[in-house]
């Protein structure tokens, strides 16, 4: 089965620039009044999540498993005459940025869980390395406790339009016995009312409980840890009923 991150062309559909605005609002609502001017993404994709954080006078990099995302990435970046440094790496080995630090070092678009439980605390380890004392470690995730309670299979998603043509996507989650969960999407494409093309992708997900990542940052020496819903404007404060959430937290200066 075709994963969606080799088709980048695909991931992006759901792009626009209304859509870009509501990101770049998000970030600055969410990060306040934090002194963060560089930032690396070690889970980038093709910058929908992050790049819009250089119109806020970020300096953003990045770093992704997929050459494909990354390659999209770079056009979209160079389009908007904001070249950006791109390496392909996996989150779980982030050597390729040697000894460099970031005021921020974050994980956008739920990708941690692509990983087995015991890997996401050994991301977080990586990630730290490359965060500058006093600066800060950031992910968003699914609320997995959430959706393992809920166990909601089908989700169908509101259609829109691209270059005139009708996108449609369901998405079906299986439950499997391992307690992963394998999200399976469909897109089709509608021309004058007539499907005219059709894509399957399939996705294996790892949920893990937010404890373990809470833990796993205090053990490194992290404070002020700030987690709100995404996007952060949203007023619901009961954990148990957020969809999507984000987490930021503070790395101690050196002694």
């Amino acid at each position: 089965m075709s994963r969606l991150y080799d088709r980048a062309e695909i991931f992006d559909l759901i792009e626009s620039e209304k859509r870009t605005e509501i990101i770049r609002r998000d970030w600055k609502l969410f990060l306040g009044d934090r002194k963060i001017h560089s930032l690396l993404d070690v889970s980038i994709g093709t910058g929908g999540m992050t790049l819009s954080l250089q119109e806020l006078g970020i300096e953003i990099y990045g770093s992704d498993l997929s050459e494909a995302m990354l390659s999209r990435c770079s056009m979209k970046a160079a389009a908007k005459n904001r070249p950006i440094e791109l390496k392909c790496s996996d989150f779980r080995d982030l050597s390729c940025w040697e000894d460099r630090q970031f005021d921020c070092v974050a994980s956008t678009g739920n990708a941690l869980a692509y990983v087995s439980n015991e890997d996401v605390l050994i991301a977080l380890e990586k990630m730290d390395a490359h965060v500058r004392p006093g600066g800060y470690l950031c992910f968003d995730s699914r609320n997995w406790e959430m959706i393992q309670k809920e166990k909601q299979r089908f989700y169908v998603y509101q259609p829109f339009f691209h270059n005139g043509t009708r996108v449609n996507l369901v998405q079906i989650w299986d439950h499997n016995p391992d307690g992963s969960i394998t999200f399976n999407l469909l897109y089709t494409f509608e021309q004058n009312e007539k499907i005219v093309q059709k894509e399957i992708f399939e996705e294996h997900y790892h949920p893990f409980p937010i404890k373990i990542v809470e833990e796993k940052l205090s053990d490194l020496g992290y404070g002020e840890l700030y987690l709100r819903p995404v996007p952060c404007d949203n007023p619901e404060t009961d954990f148990e009923k957020i969809d999507w959430y984000r987490v930021i937290a503070k790395k101690p200066q050196d002694n």
